[in-house]
């Protein structure tokens, strides 16, 4: 086989993706994110971001954010356990902890990093770490670094599910994790069901819950709290970045002793530097904000109802579900992107998304809805996708 340099691999594979139209271009925004955004010198309605509150940019995050910074510092130039923790990563840890009614919790720099950092602590080569087949990227990372035996489950299978768990009895401990919000789809896990087989088959389950913290539930408390499973779901990881201040950070939260050994053995907690405090003082005003008040999260369910609704009216495929990841599918990764194109020139900023990231024939729009959207945003939204939509055949 000749020999190729790395440089001239990279240049085909580039070439590969821009001759089938699935090259991925970046927009420059020119202010801050909010219901609108001001992208390539015009205002264009927001509706690809996982900002679902609409706290990316409200007056009292900022004002935590910039308060924190004149008083506690940029960064401090560390990792937690030598000189990287101040009062406001305590602060923060206790207040998430009282959110999901948990005893403690870790912060880490993202959820990515919570879920590389979360299994190889807690299992070996005796133990079994079951994950769905359509978990976060994120997530099968982390079980890719764990030596547990693996059993990857078809996504949704139950029976497959209770099956693994059968012959995992055998392990020594045994740990199950699921997305609660699976985020192509907008869909909630099958929480009530997967806690009944962690109970019956003394397993410890684990939700990741980045798409639903803050966002769903009477009080925003997620995806368990939605489902009414809160007090039957042990761990949680989570984001911070999403609606809860949407800058960066993630956690994991749950028992204490399974908290206090991911400090001691949590590589990409011990290895990375802690939380900027910036970033540390806006999330906790997110989260003072919402157990405030939690009308911004049911603000953001009943805009995304409404949008499902309008959607389907006008004609278009939109999964069953709940969740303001509203899925429009098109089927051909092409014509997903070329509609992103062109709902963008219509004044809609809506992304694109195919094949890897999806299956193939299941390219689709993903829609994002905020708490900060008015029914005349949606509705010009809805405009636009019919206009866009009848243009490439898809109404």
């Amino acid at each position: 086989m000749a020999s190729t340099s790395l440089v001239d691999f990279c240049r085909a594979e580039i070439a590969g993706l821009k001759e089938s139209r699935t090259y991925k271009t970046e927009r420059v925004l020119e202010g801050p994110t909010g219901a609108r955004v001001r992208v390539d010198g015009r205002d264009v309605l927001m509706l690809t971001s996982n900002n679902y509150l609409g706290f990316a940019n409200h007056p009292r995050i900022v004002d935590a954010a910039r308060g924190a910074l004149g008083r506690w510092g940029n960064g401090l130039g560390s990792v937690r356990f030598i000189c990287g923790t101040q009062q406001l990563h305590k602060d923060l840890e206790a207040a998430i902890s009282r959110f999901f009614g948990a005893e403690d919790t870790i912060l880490y720099m993202s959820c990515w990093n919570a879920n590389e950092g979360l299994f190889q602590p807690l299992l070996a080569e005796e133990d079994a770490l079951l994950t769905d087949g359509l978990n976060h990227a994120s997530i099968i990372d982390g079980v890719r670094l764990c030596k547990a035996k693996r059993f990857i489950t078809p996504h949704g299978d139950l029976a497959g599910v209770e099956k693994a768990l059968q012959e995992a009895q055998a392990c020594r401990r045994r740990l199950m994790i699921t997305d609660g919000i699976f985020s192509m789809e907008g869909e909630l896990g099958p929480l009530r069901e997967l806690a009944d087989l962690a109970e019956k088959y003394d397993t410890t389950l684990v939700v990741d819950d980045s798409h639903a913290t803050g966002v769903l539930g009477r009080t925003g408390r997620g995806s368990a709290e939605e489902l009414g499973v809160m007090d039957r779901i042990p761990v949680f990881t989570s984001t911070l970045g999403k609606a809860m201040g949407s800058a960066a950070g993630g956690f994991t939260t749950g028992p204490a002793p399974l908290v206090d050994l991911l400090r001691q053995r949590s590589r990409t907690s011990l290895f990375t530097n802690s939380l900027p405090p910036a970033v540390a003082a806006a999330s906790l005003e997110a989260f003072r904000m919402l157990m405030e008040d939690p009308s911004p999260a049911l603000k953001v369910q009943s805009n995304a109802l409404y949008f499902r609704r309008r959607m389907k009216e006008a004609g278009f495929t939109i999964p069953a579900g709940i969740h303001p990841i509203v899925p429009v599918i098109v089927g051909d990764t092409a014509k997903a992107l070329a509609m992103s194109a062109a709902l963008f020139e219509k004044g809609v900023y809506v992304s694109g998304f195919g094949f890897p990231v999806v299956p193939q024939g299941h390219a689709r729009l993903r829609c994002q809805i905020s708490a900060v959207h008015t029914e005349a945003d949606l509705e010009e939204a809805v405009s636009a996708f019919v206009a866009v939509g009848k243009k490439f055949g898809v109404v």
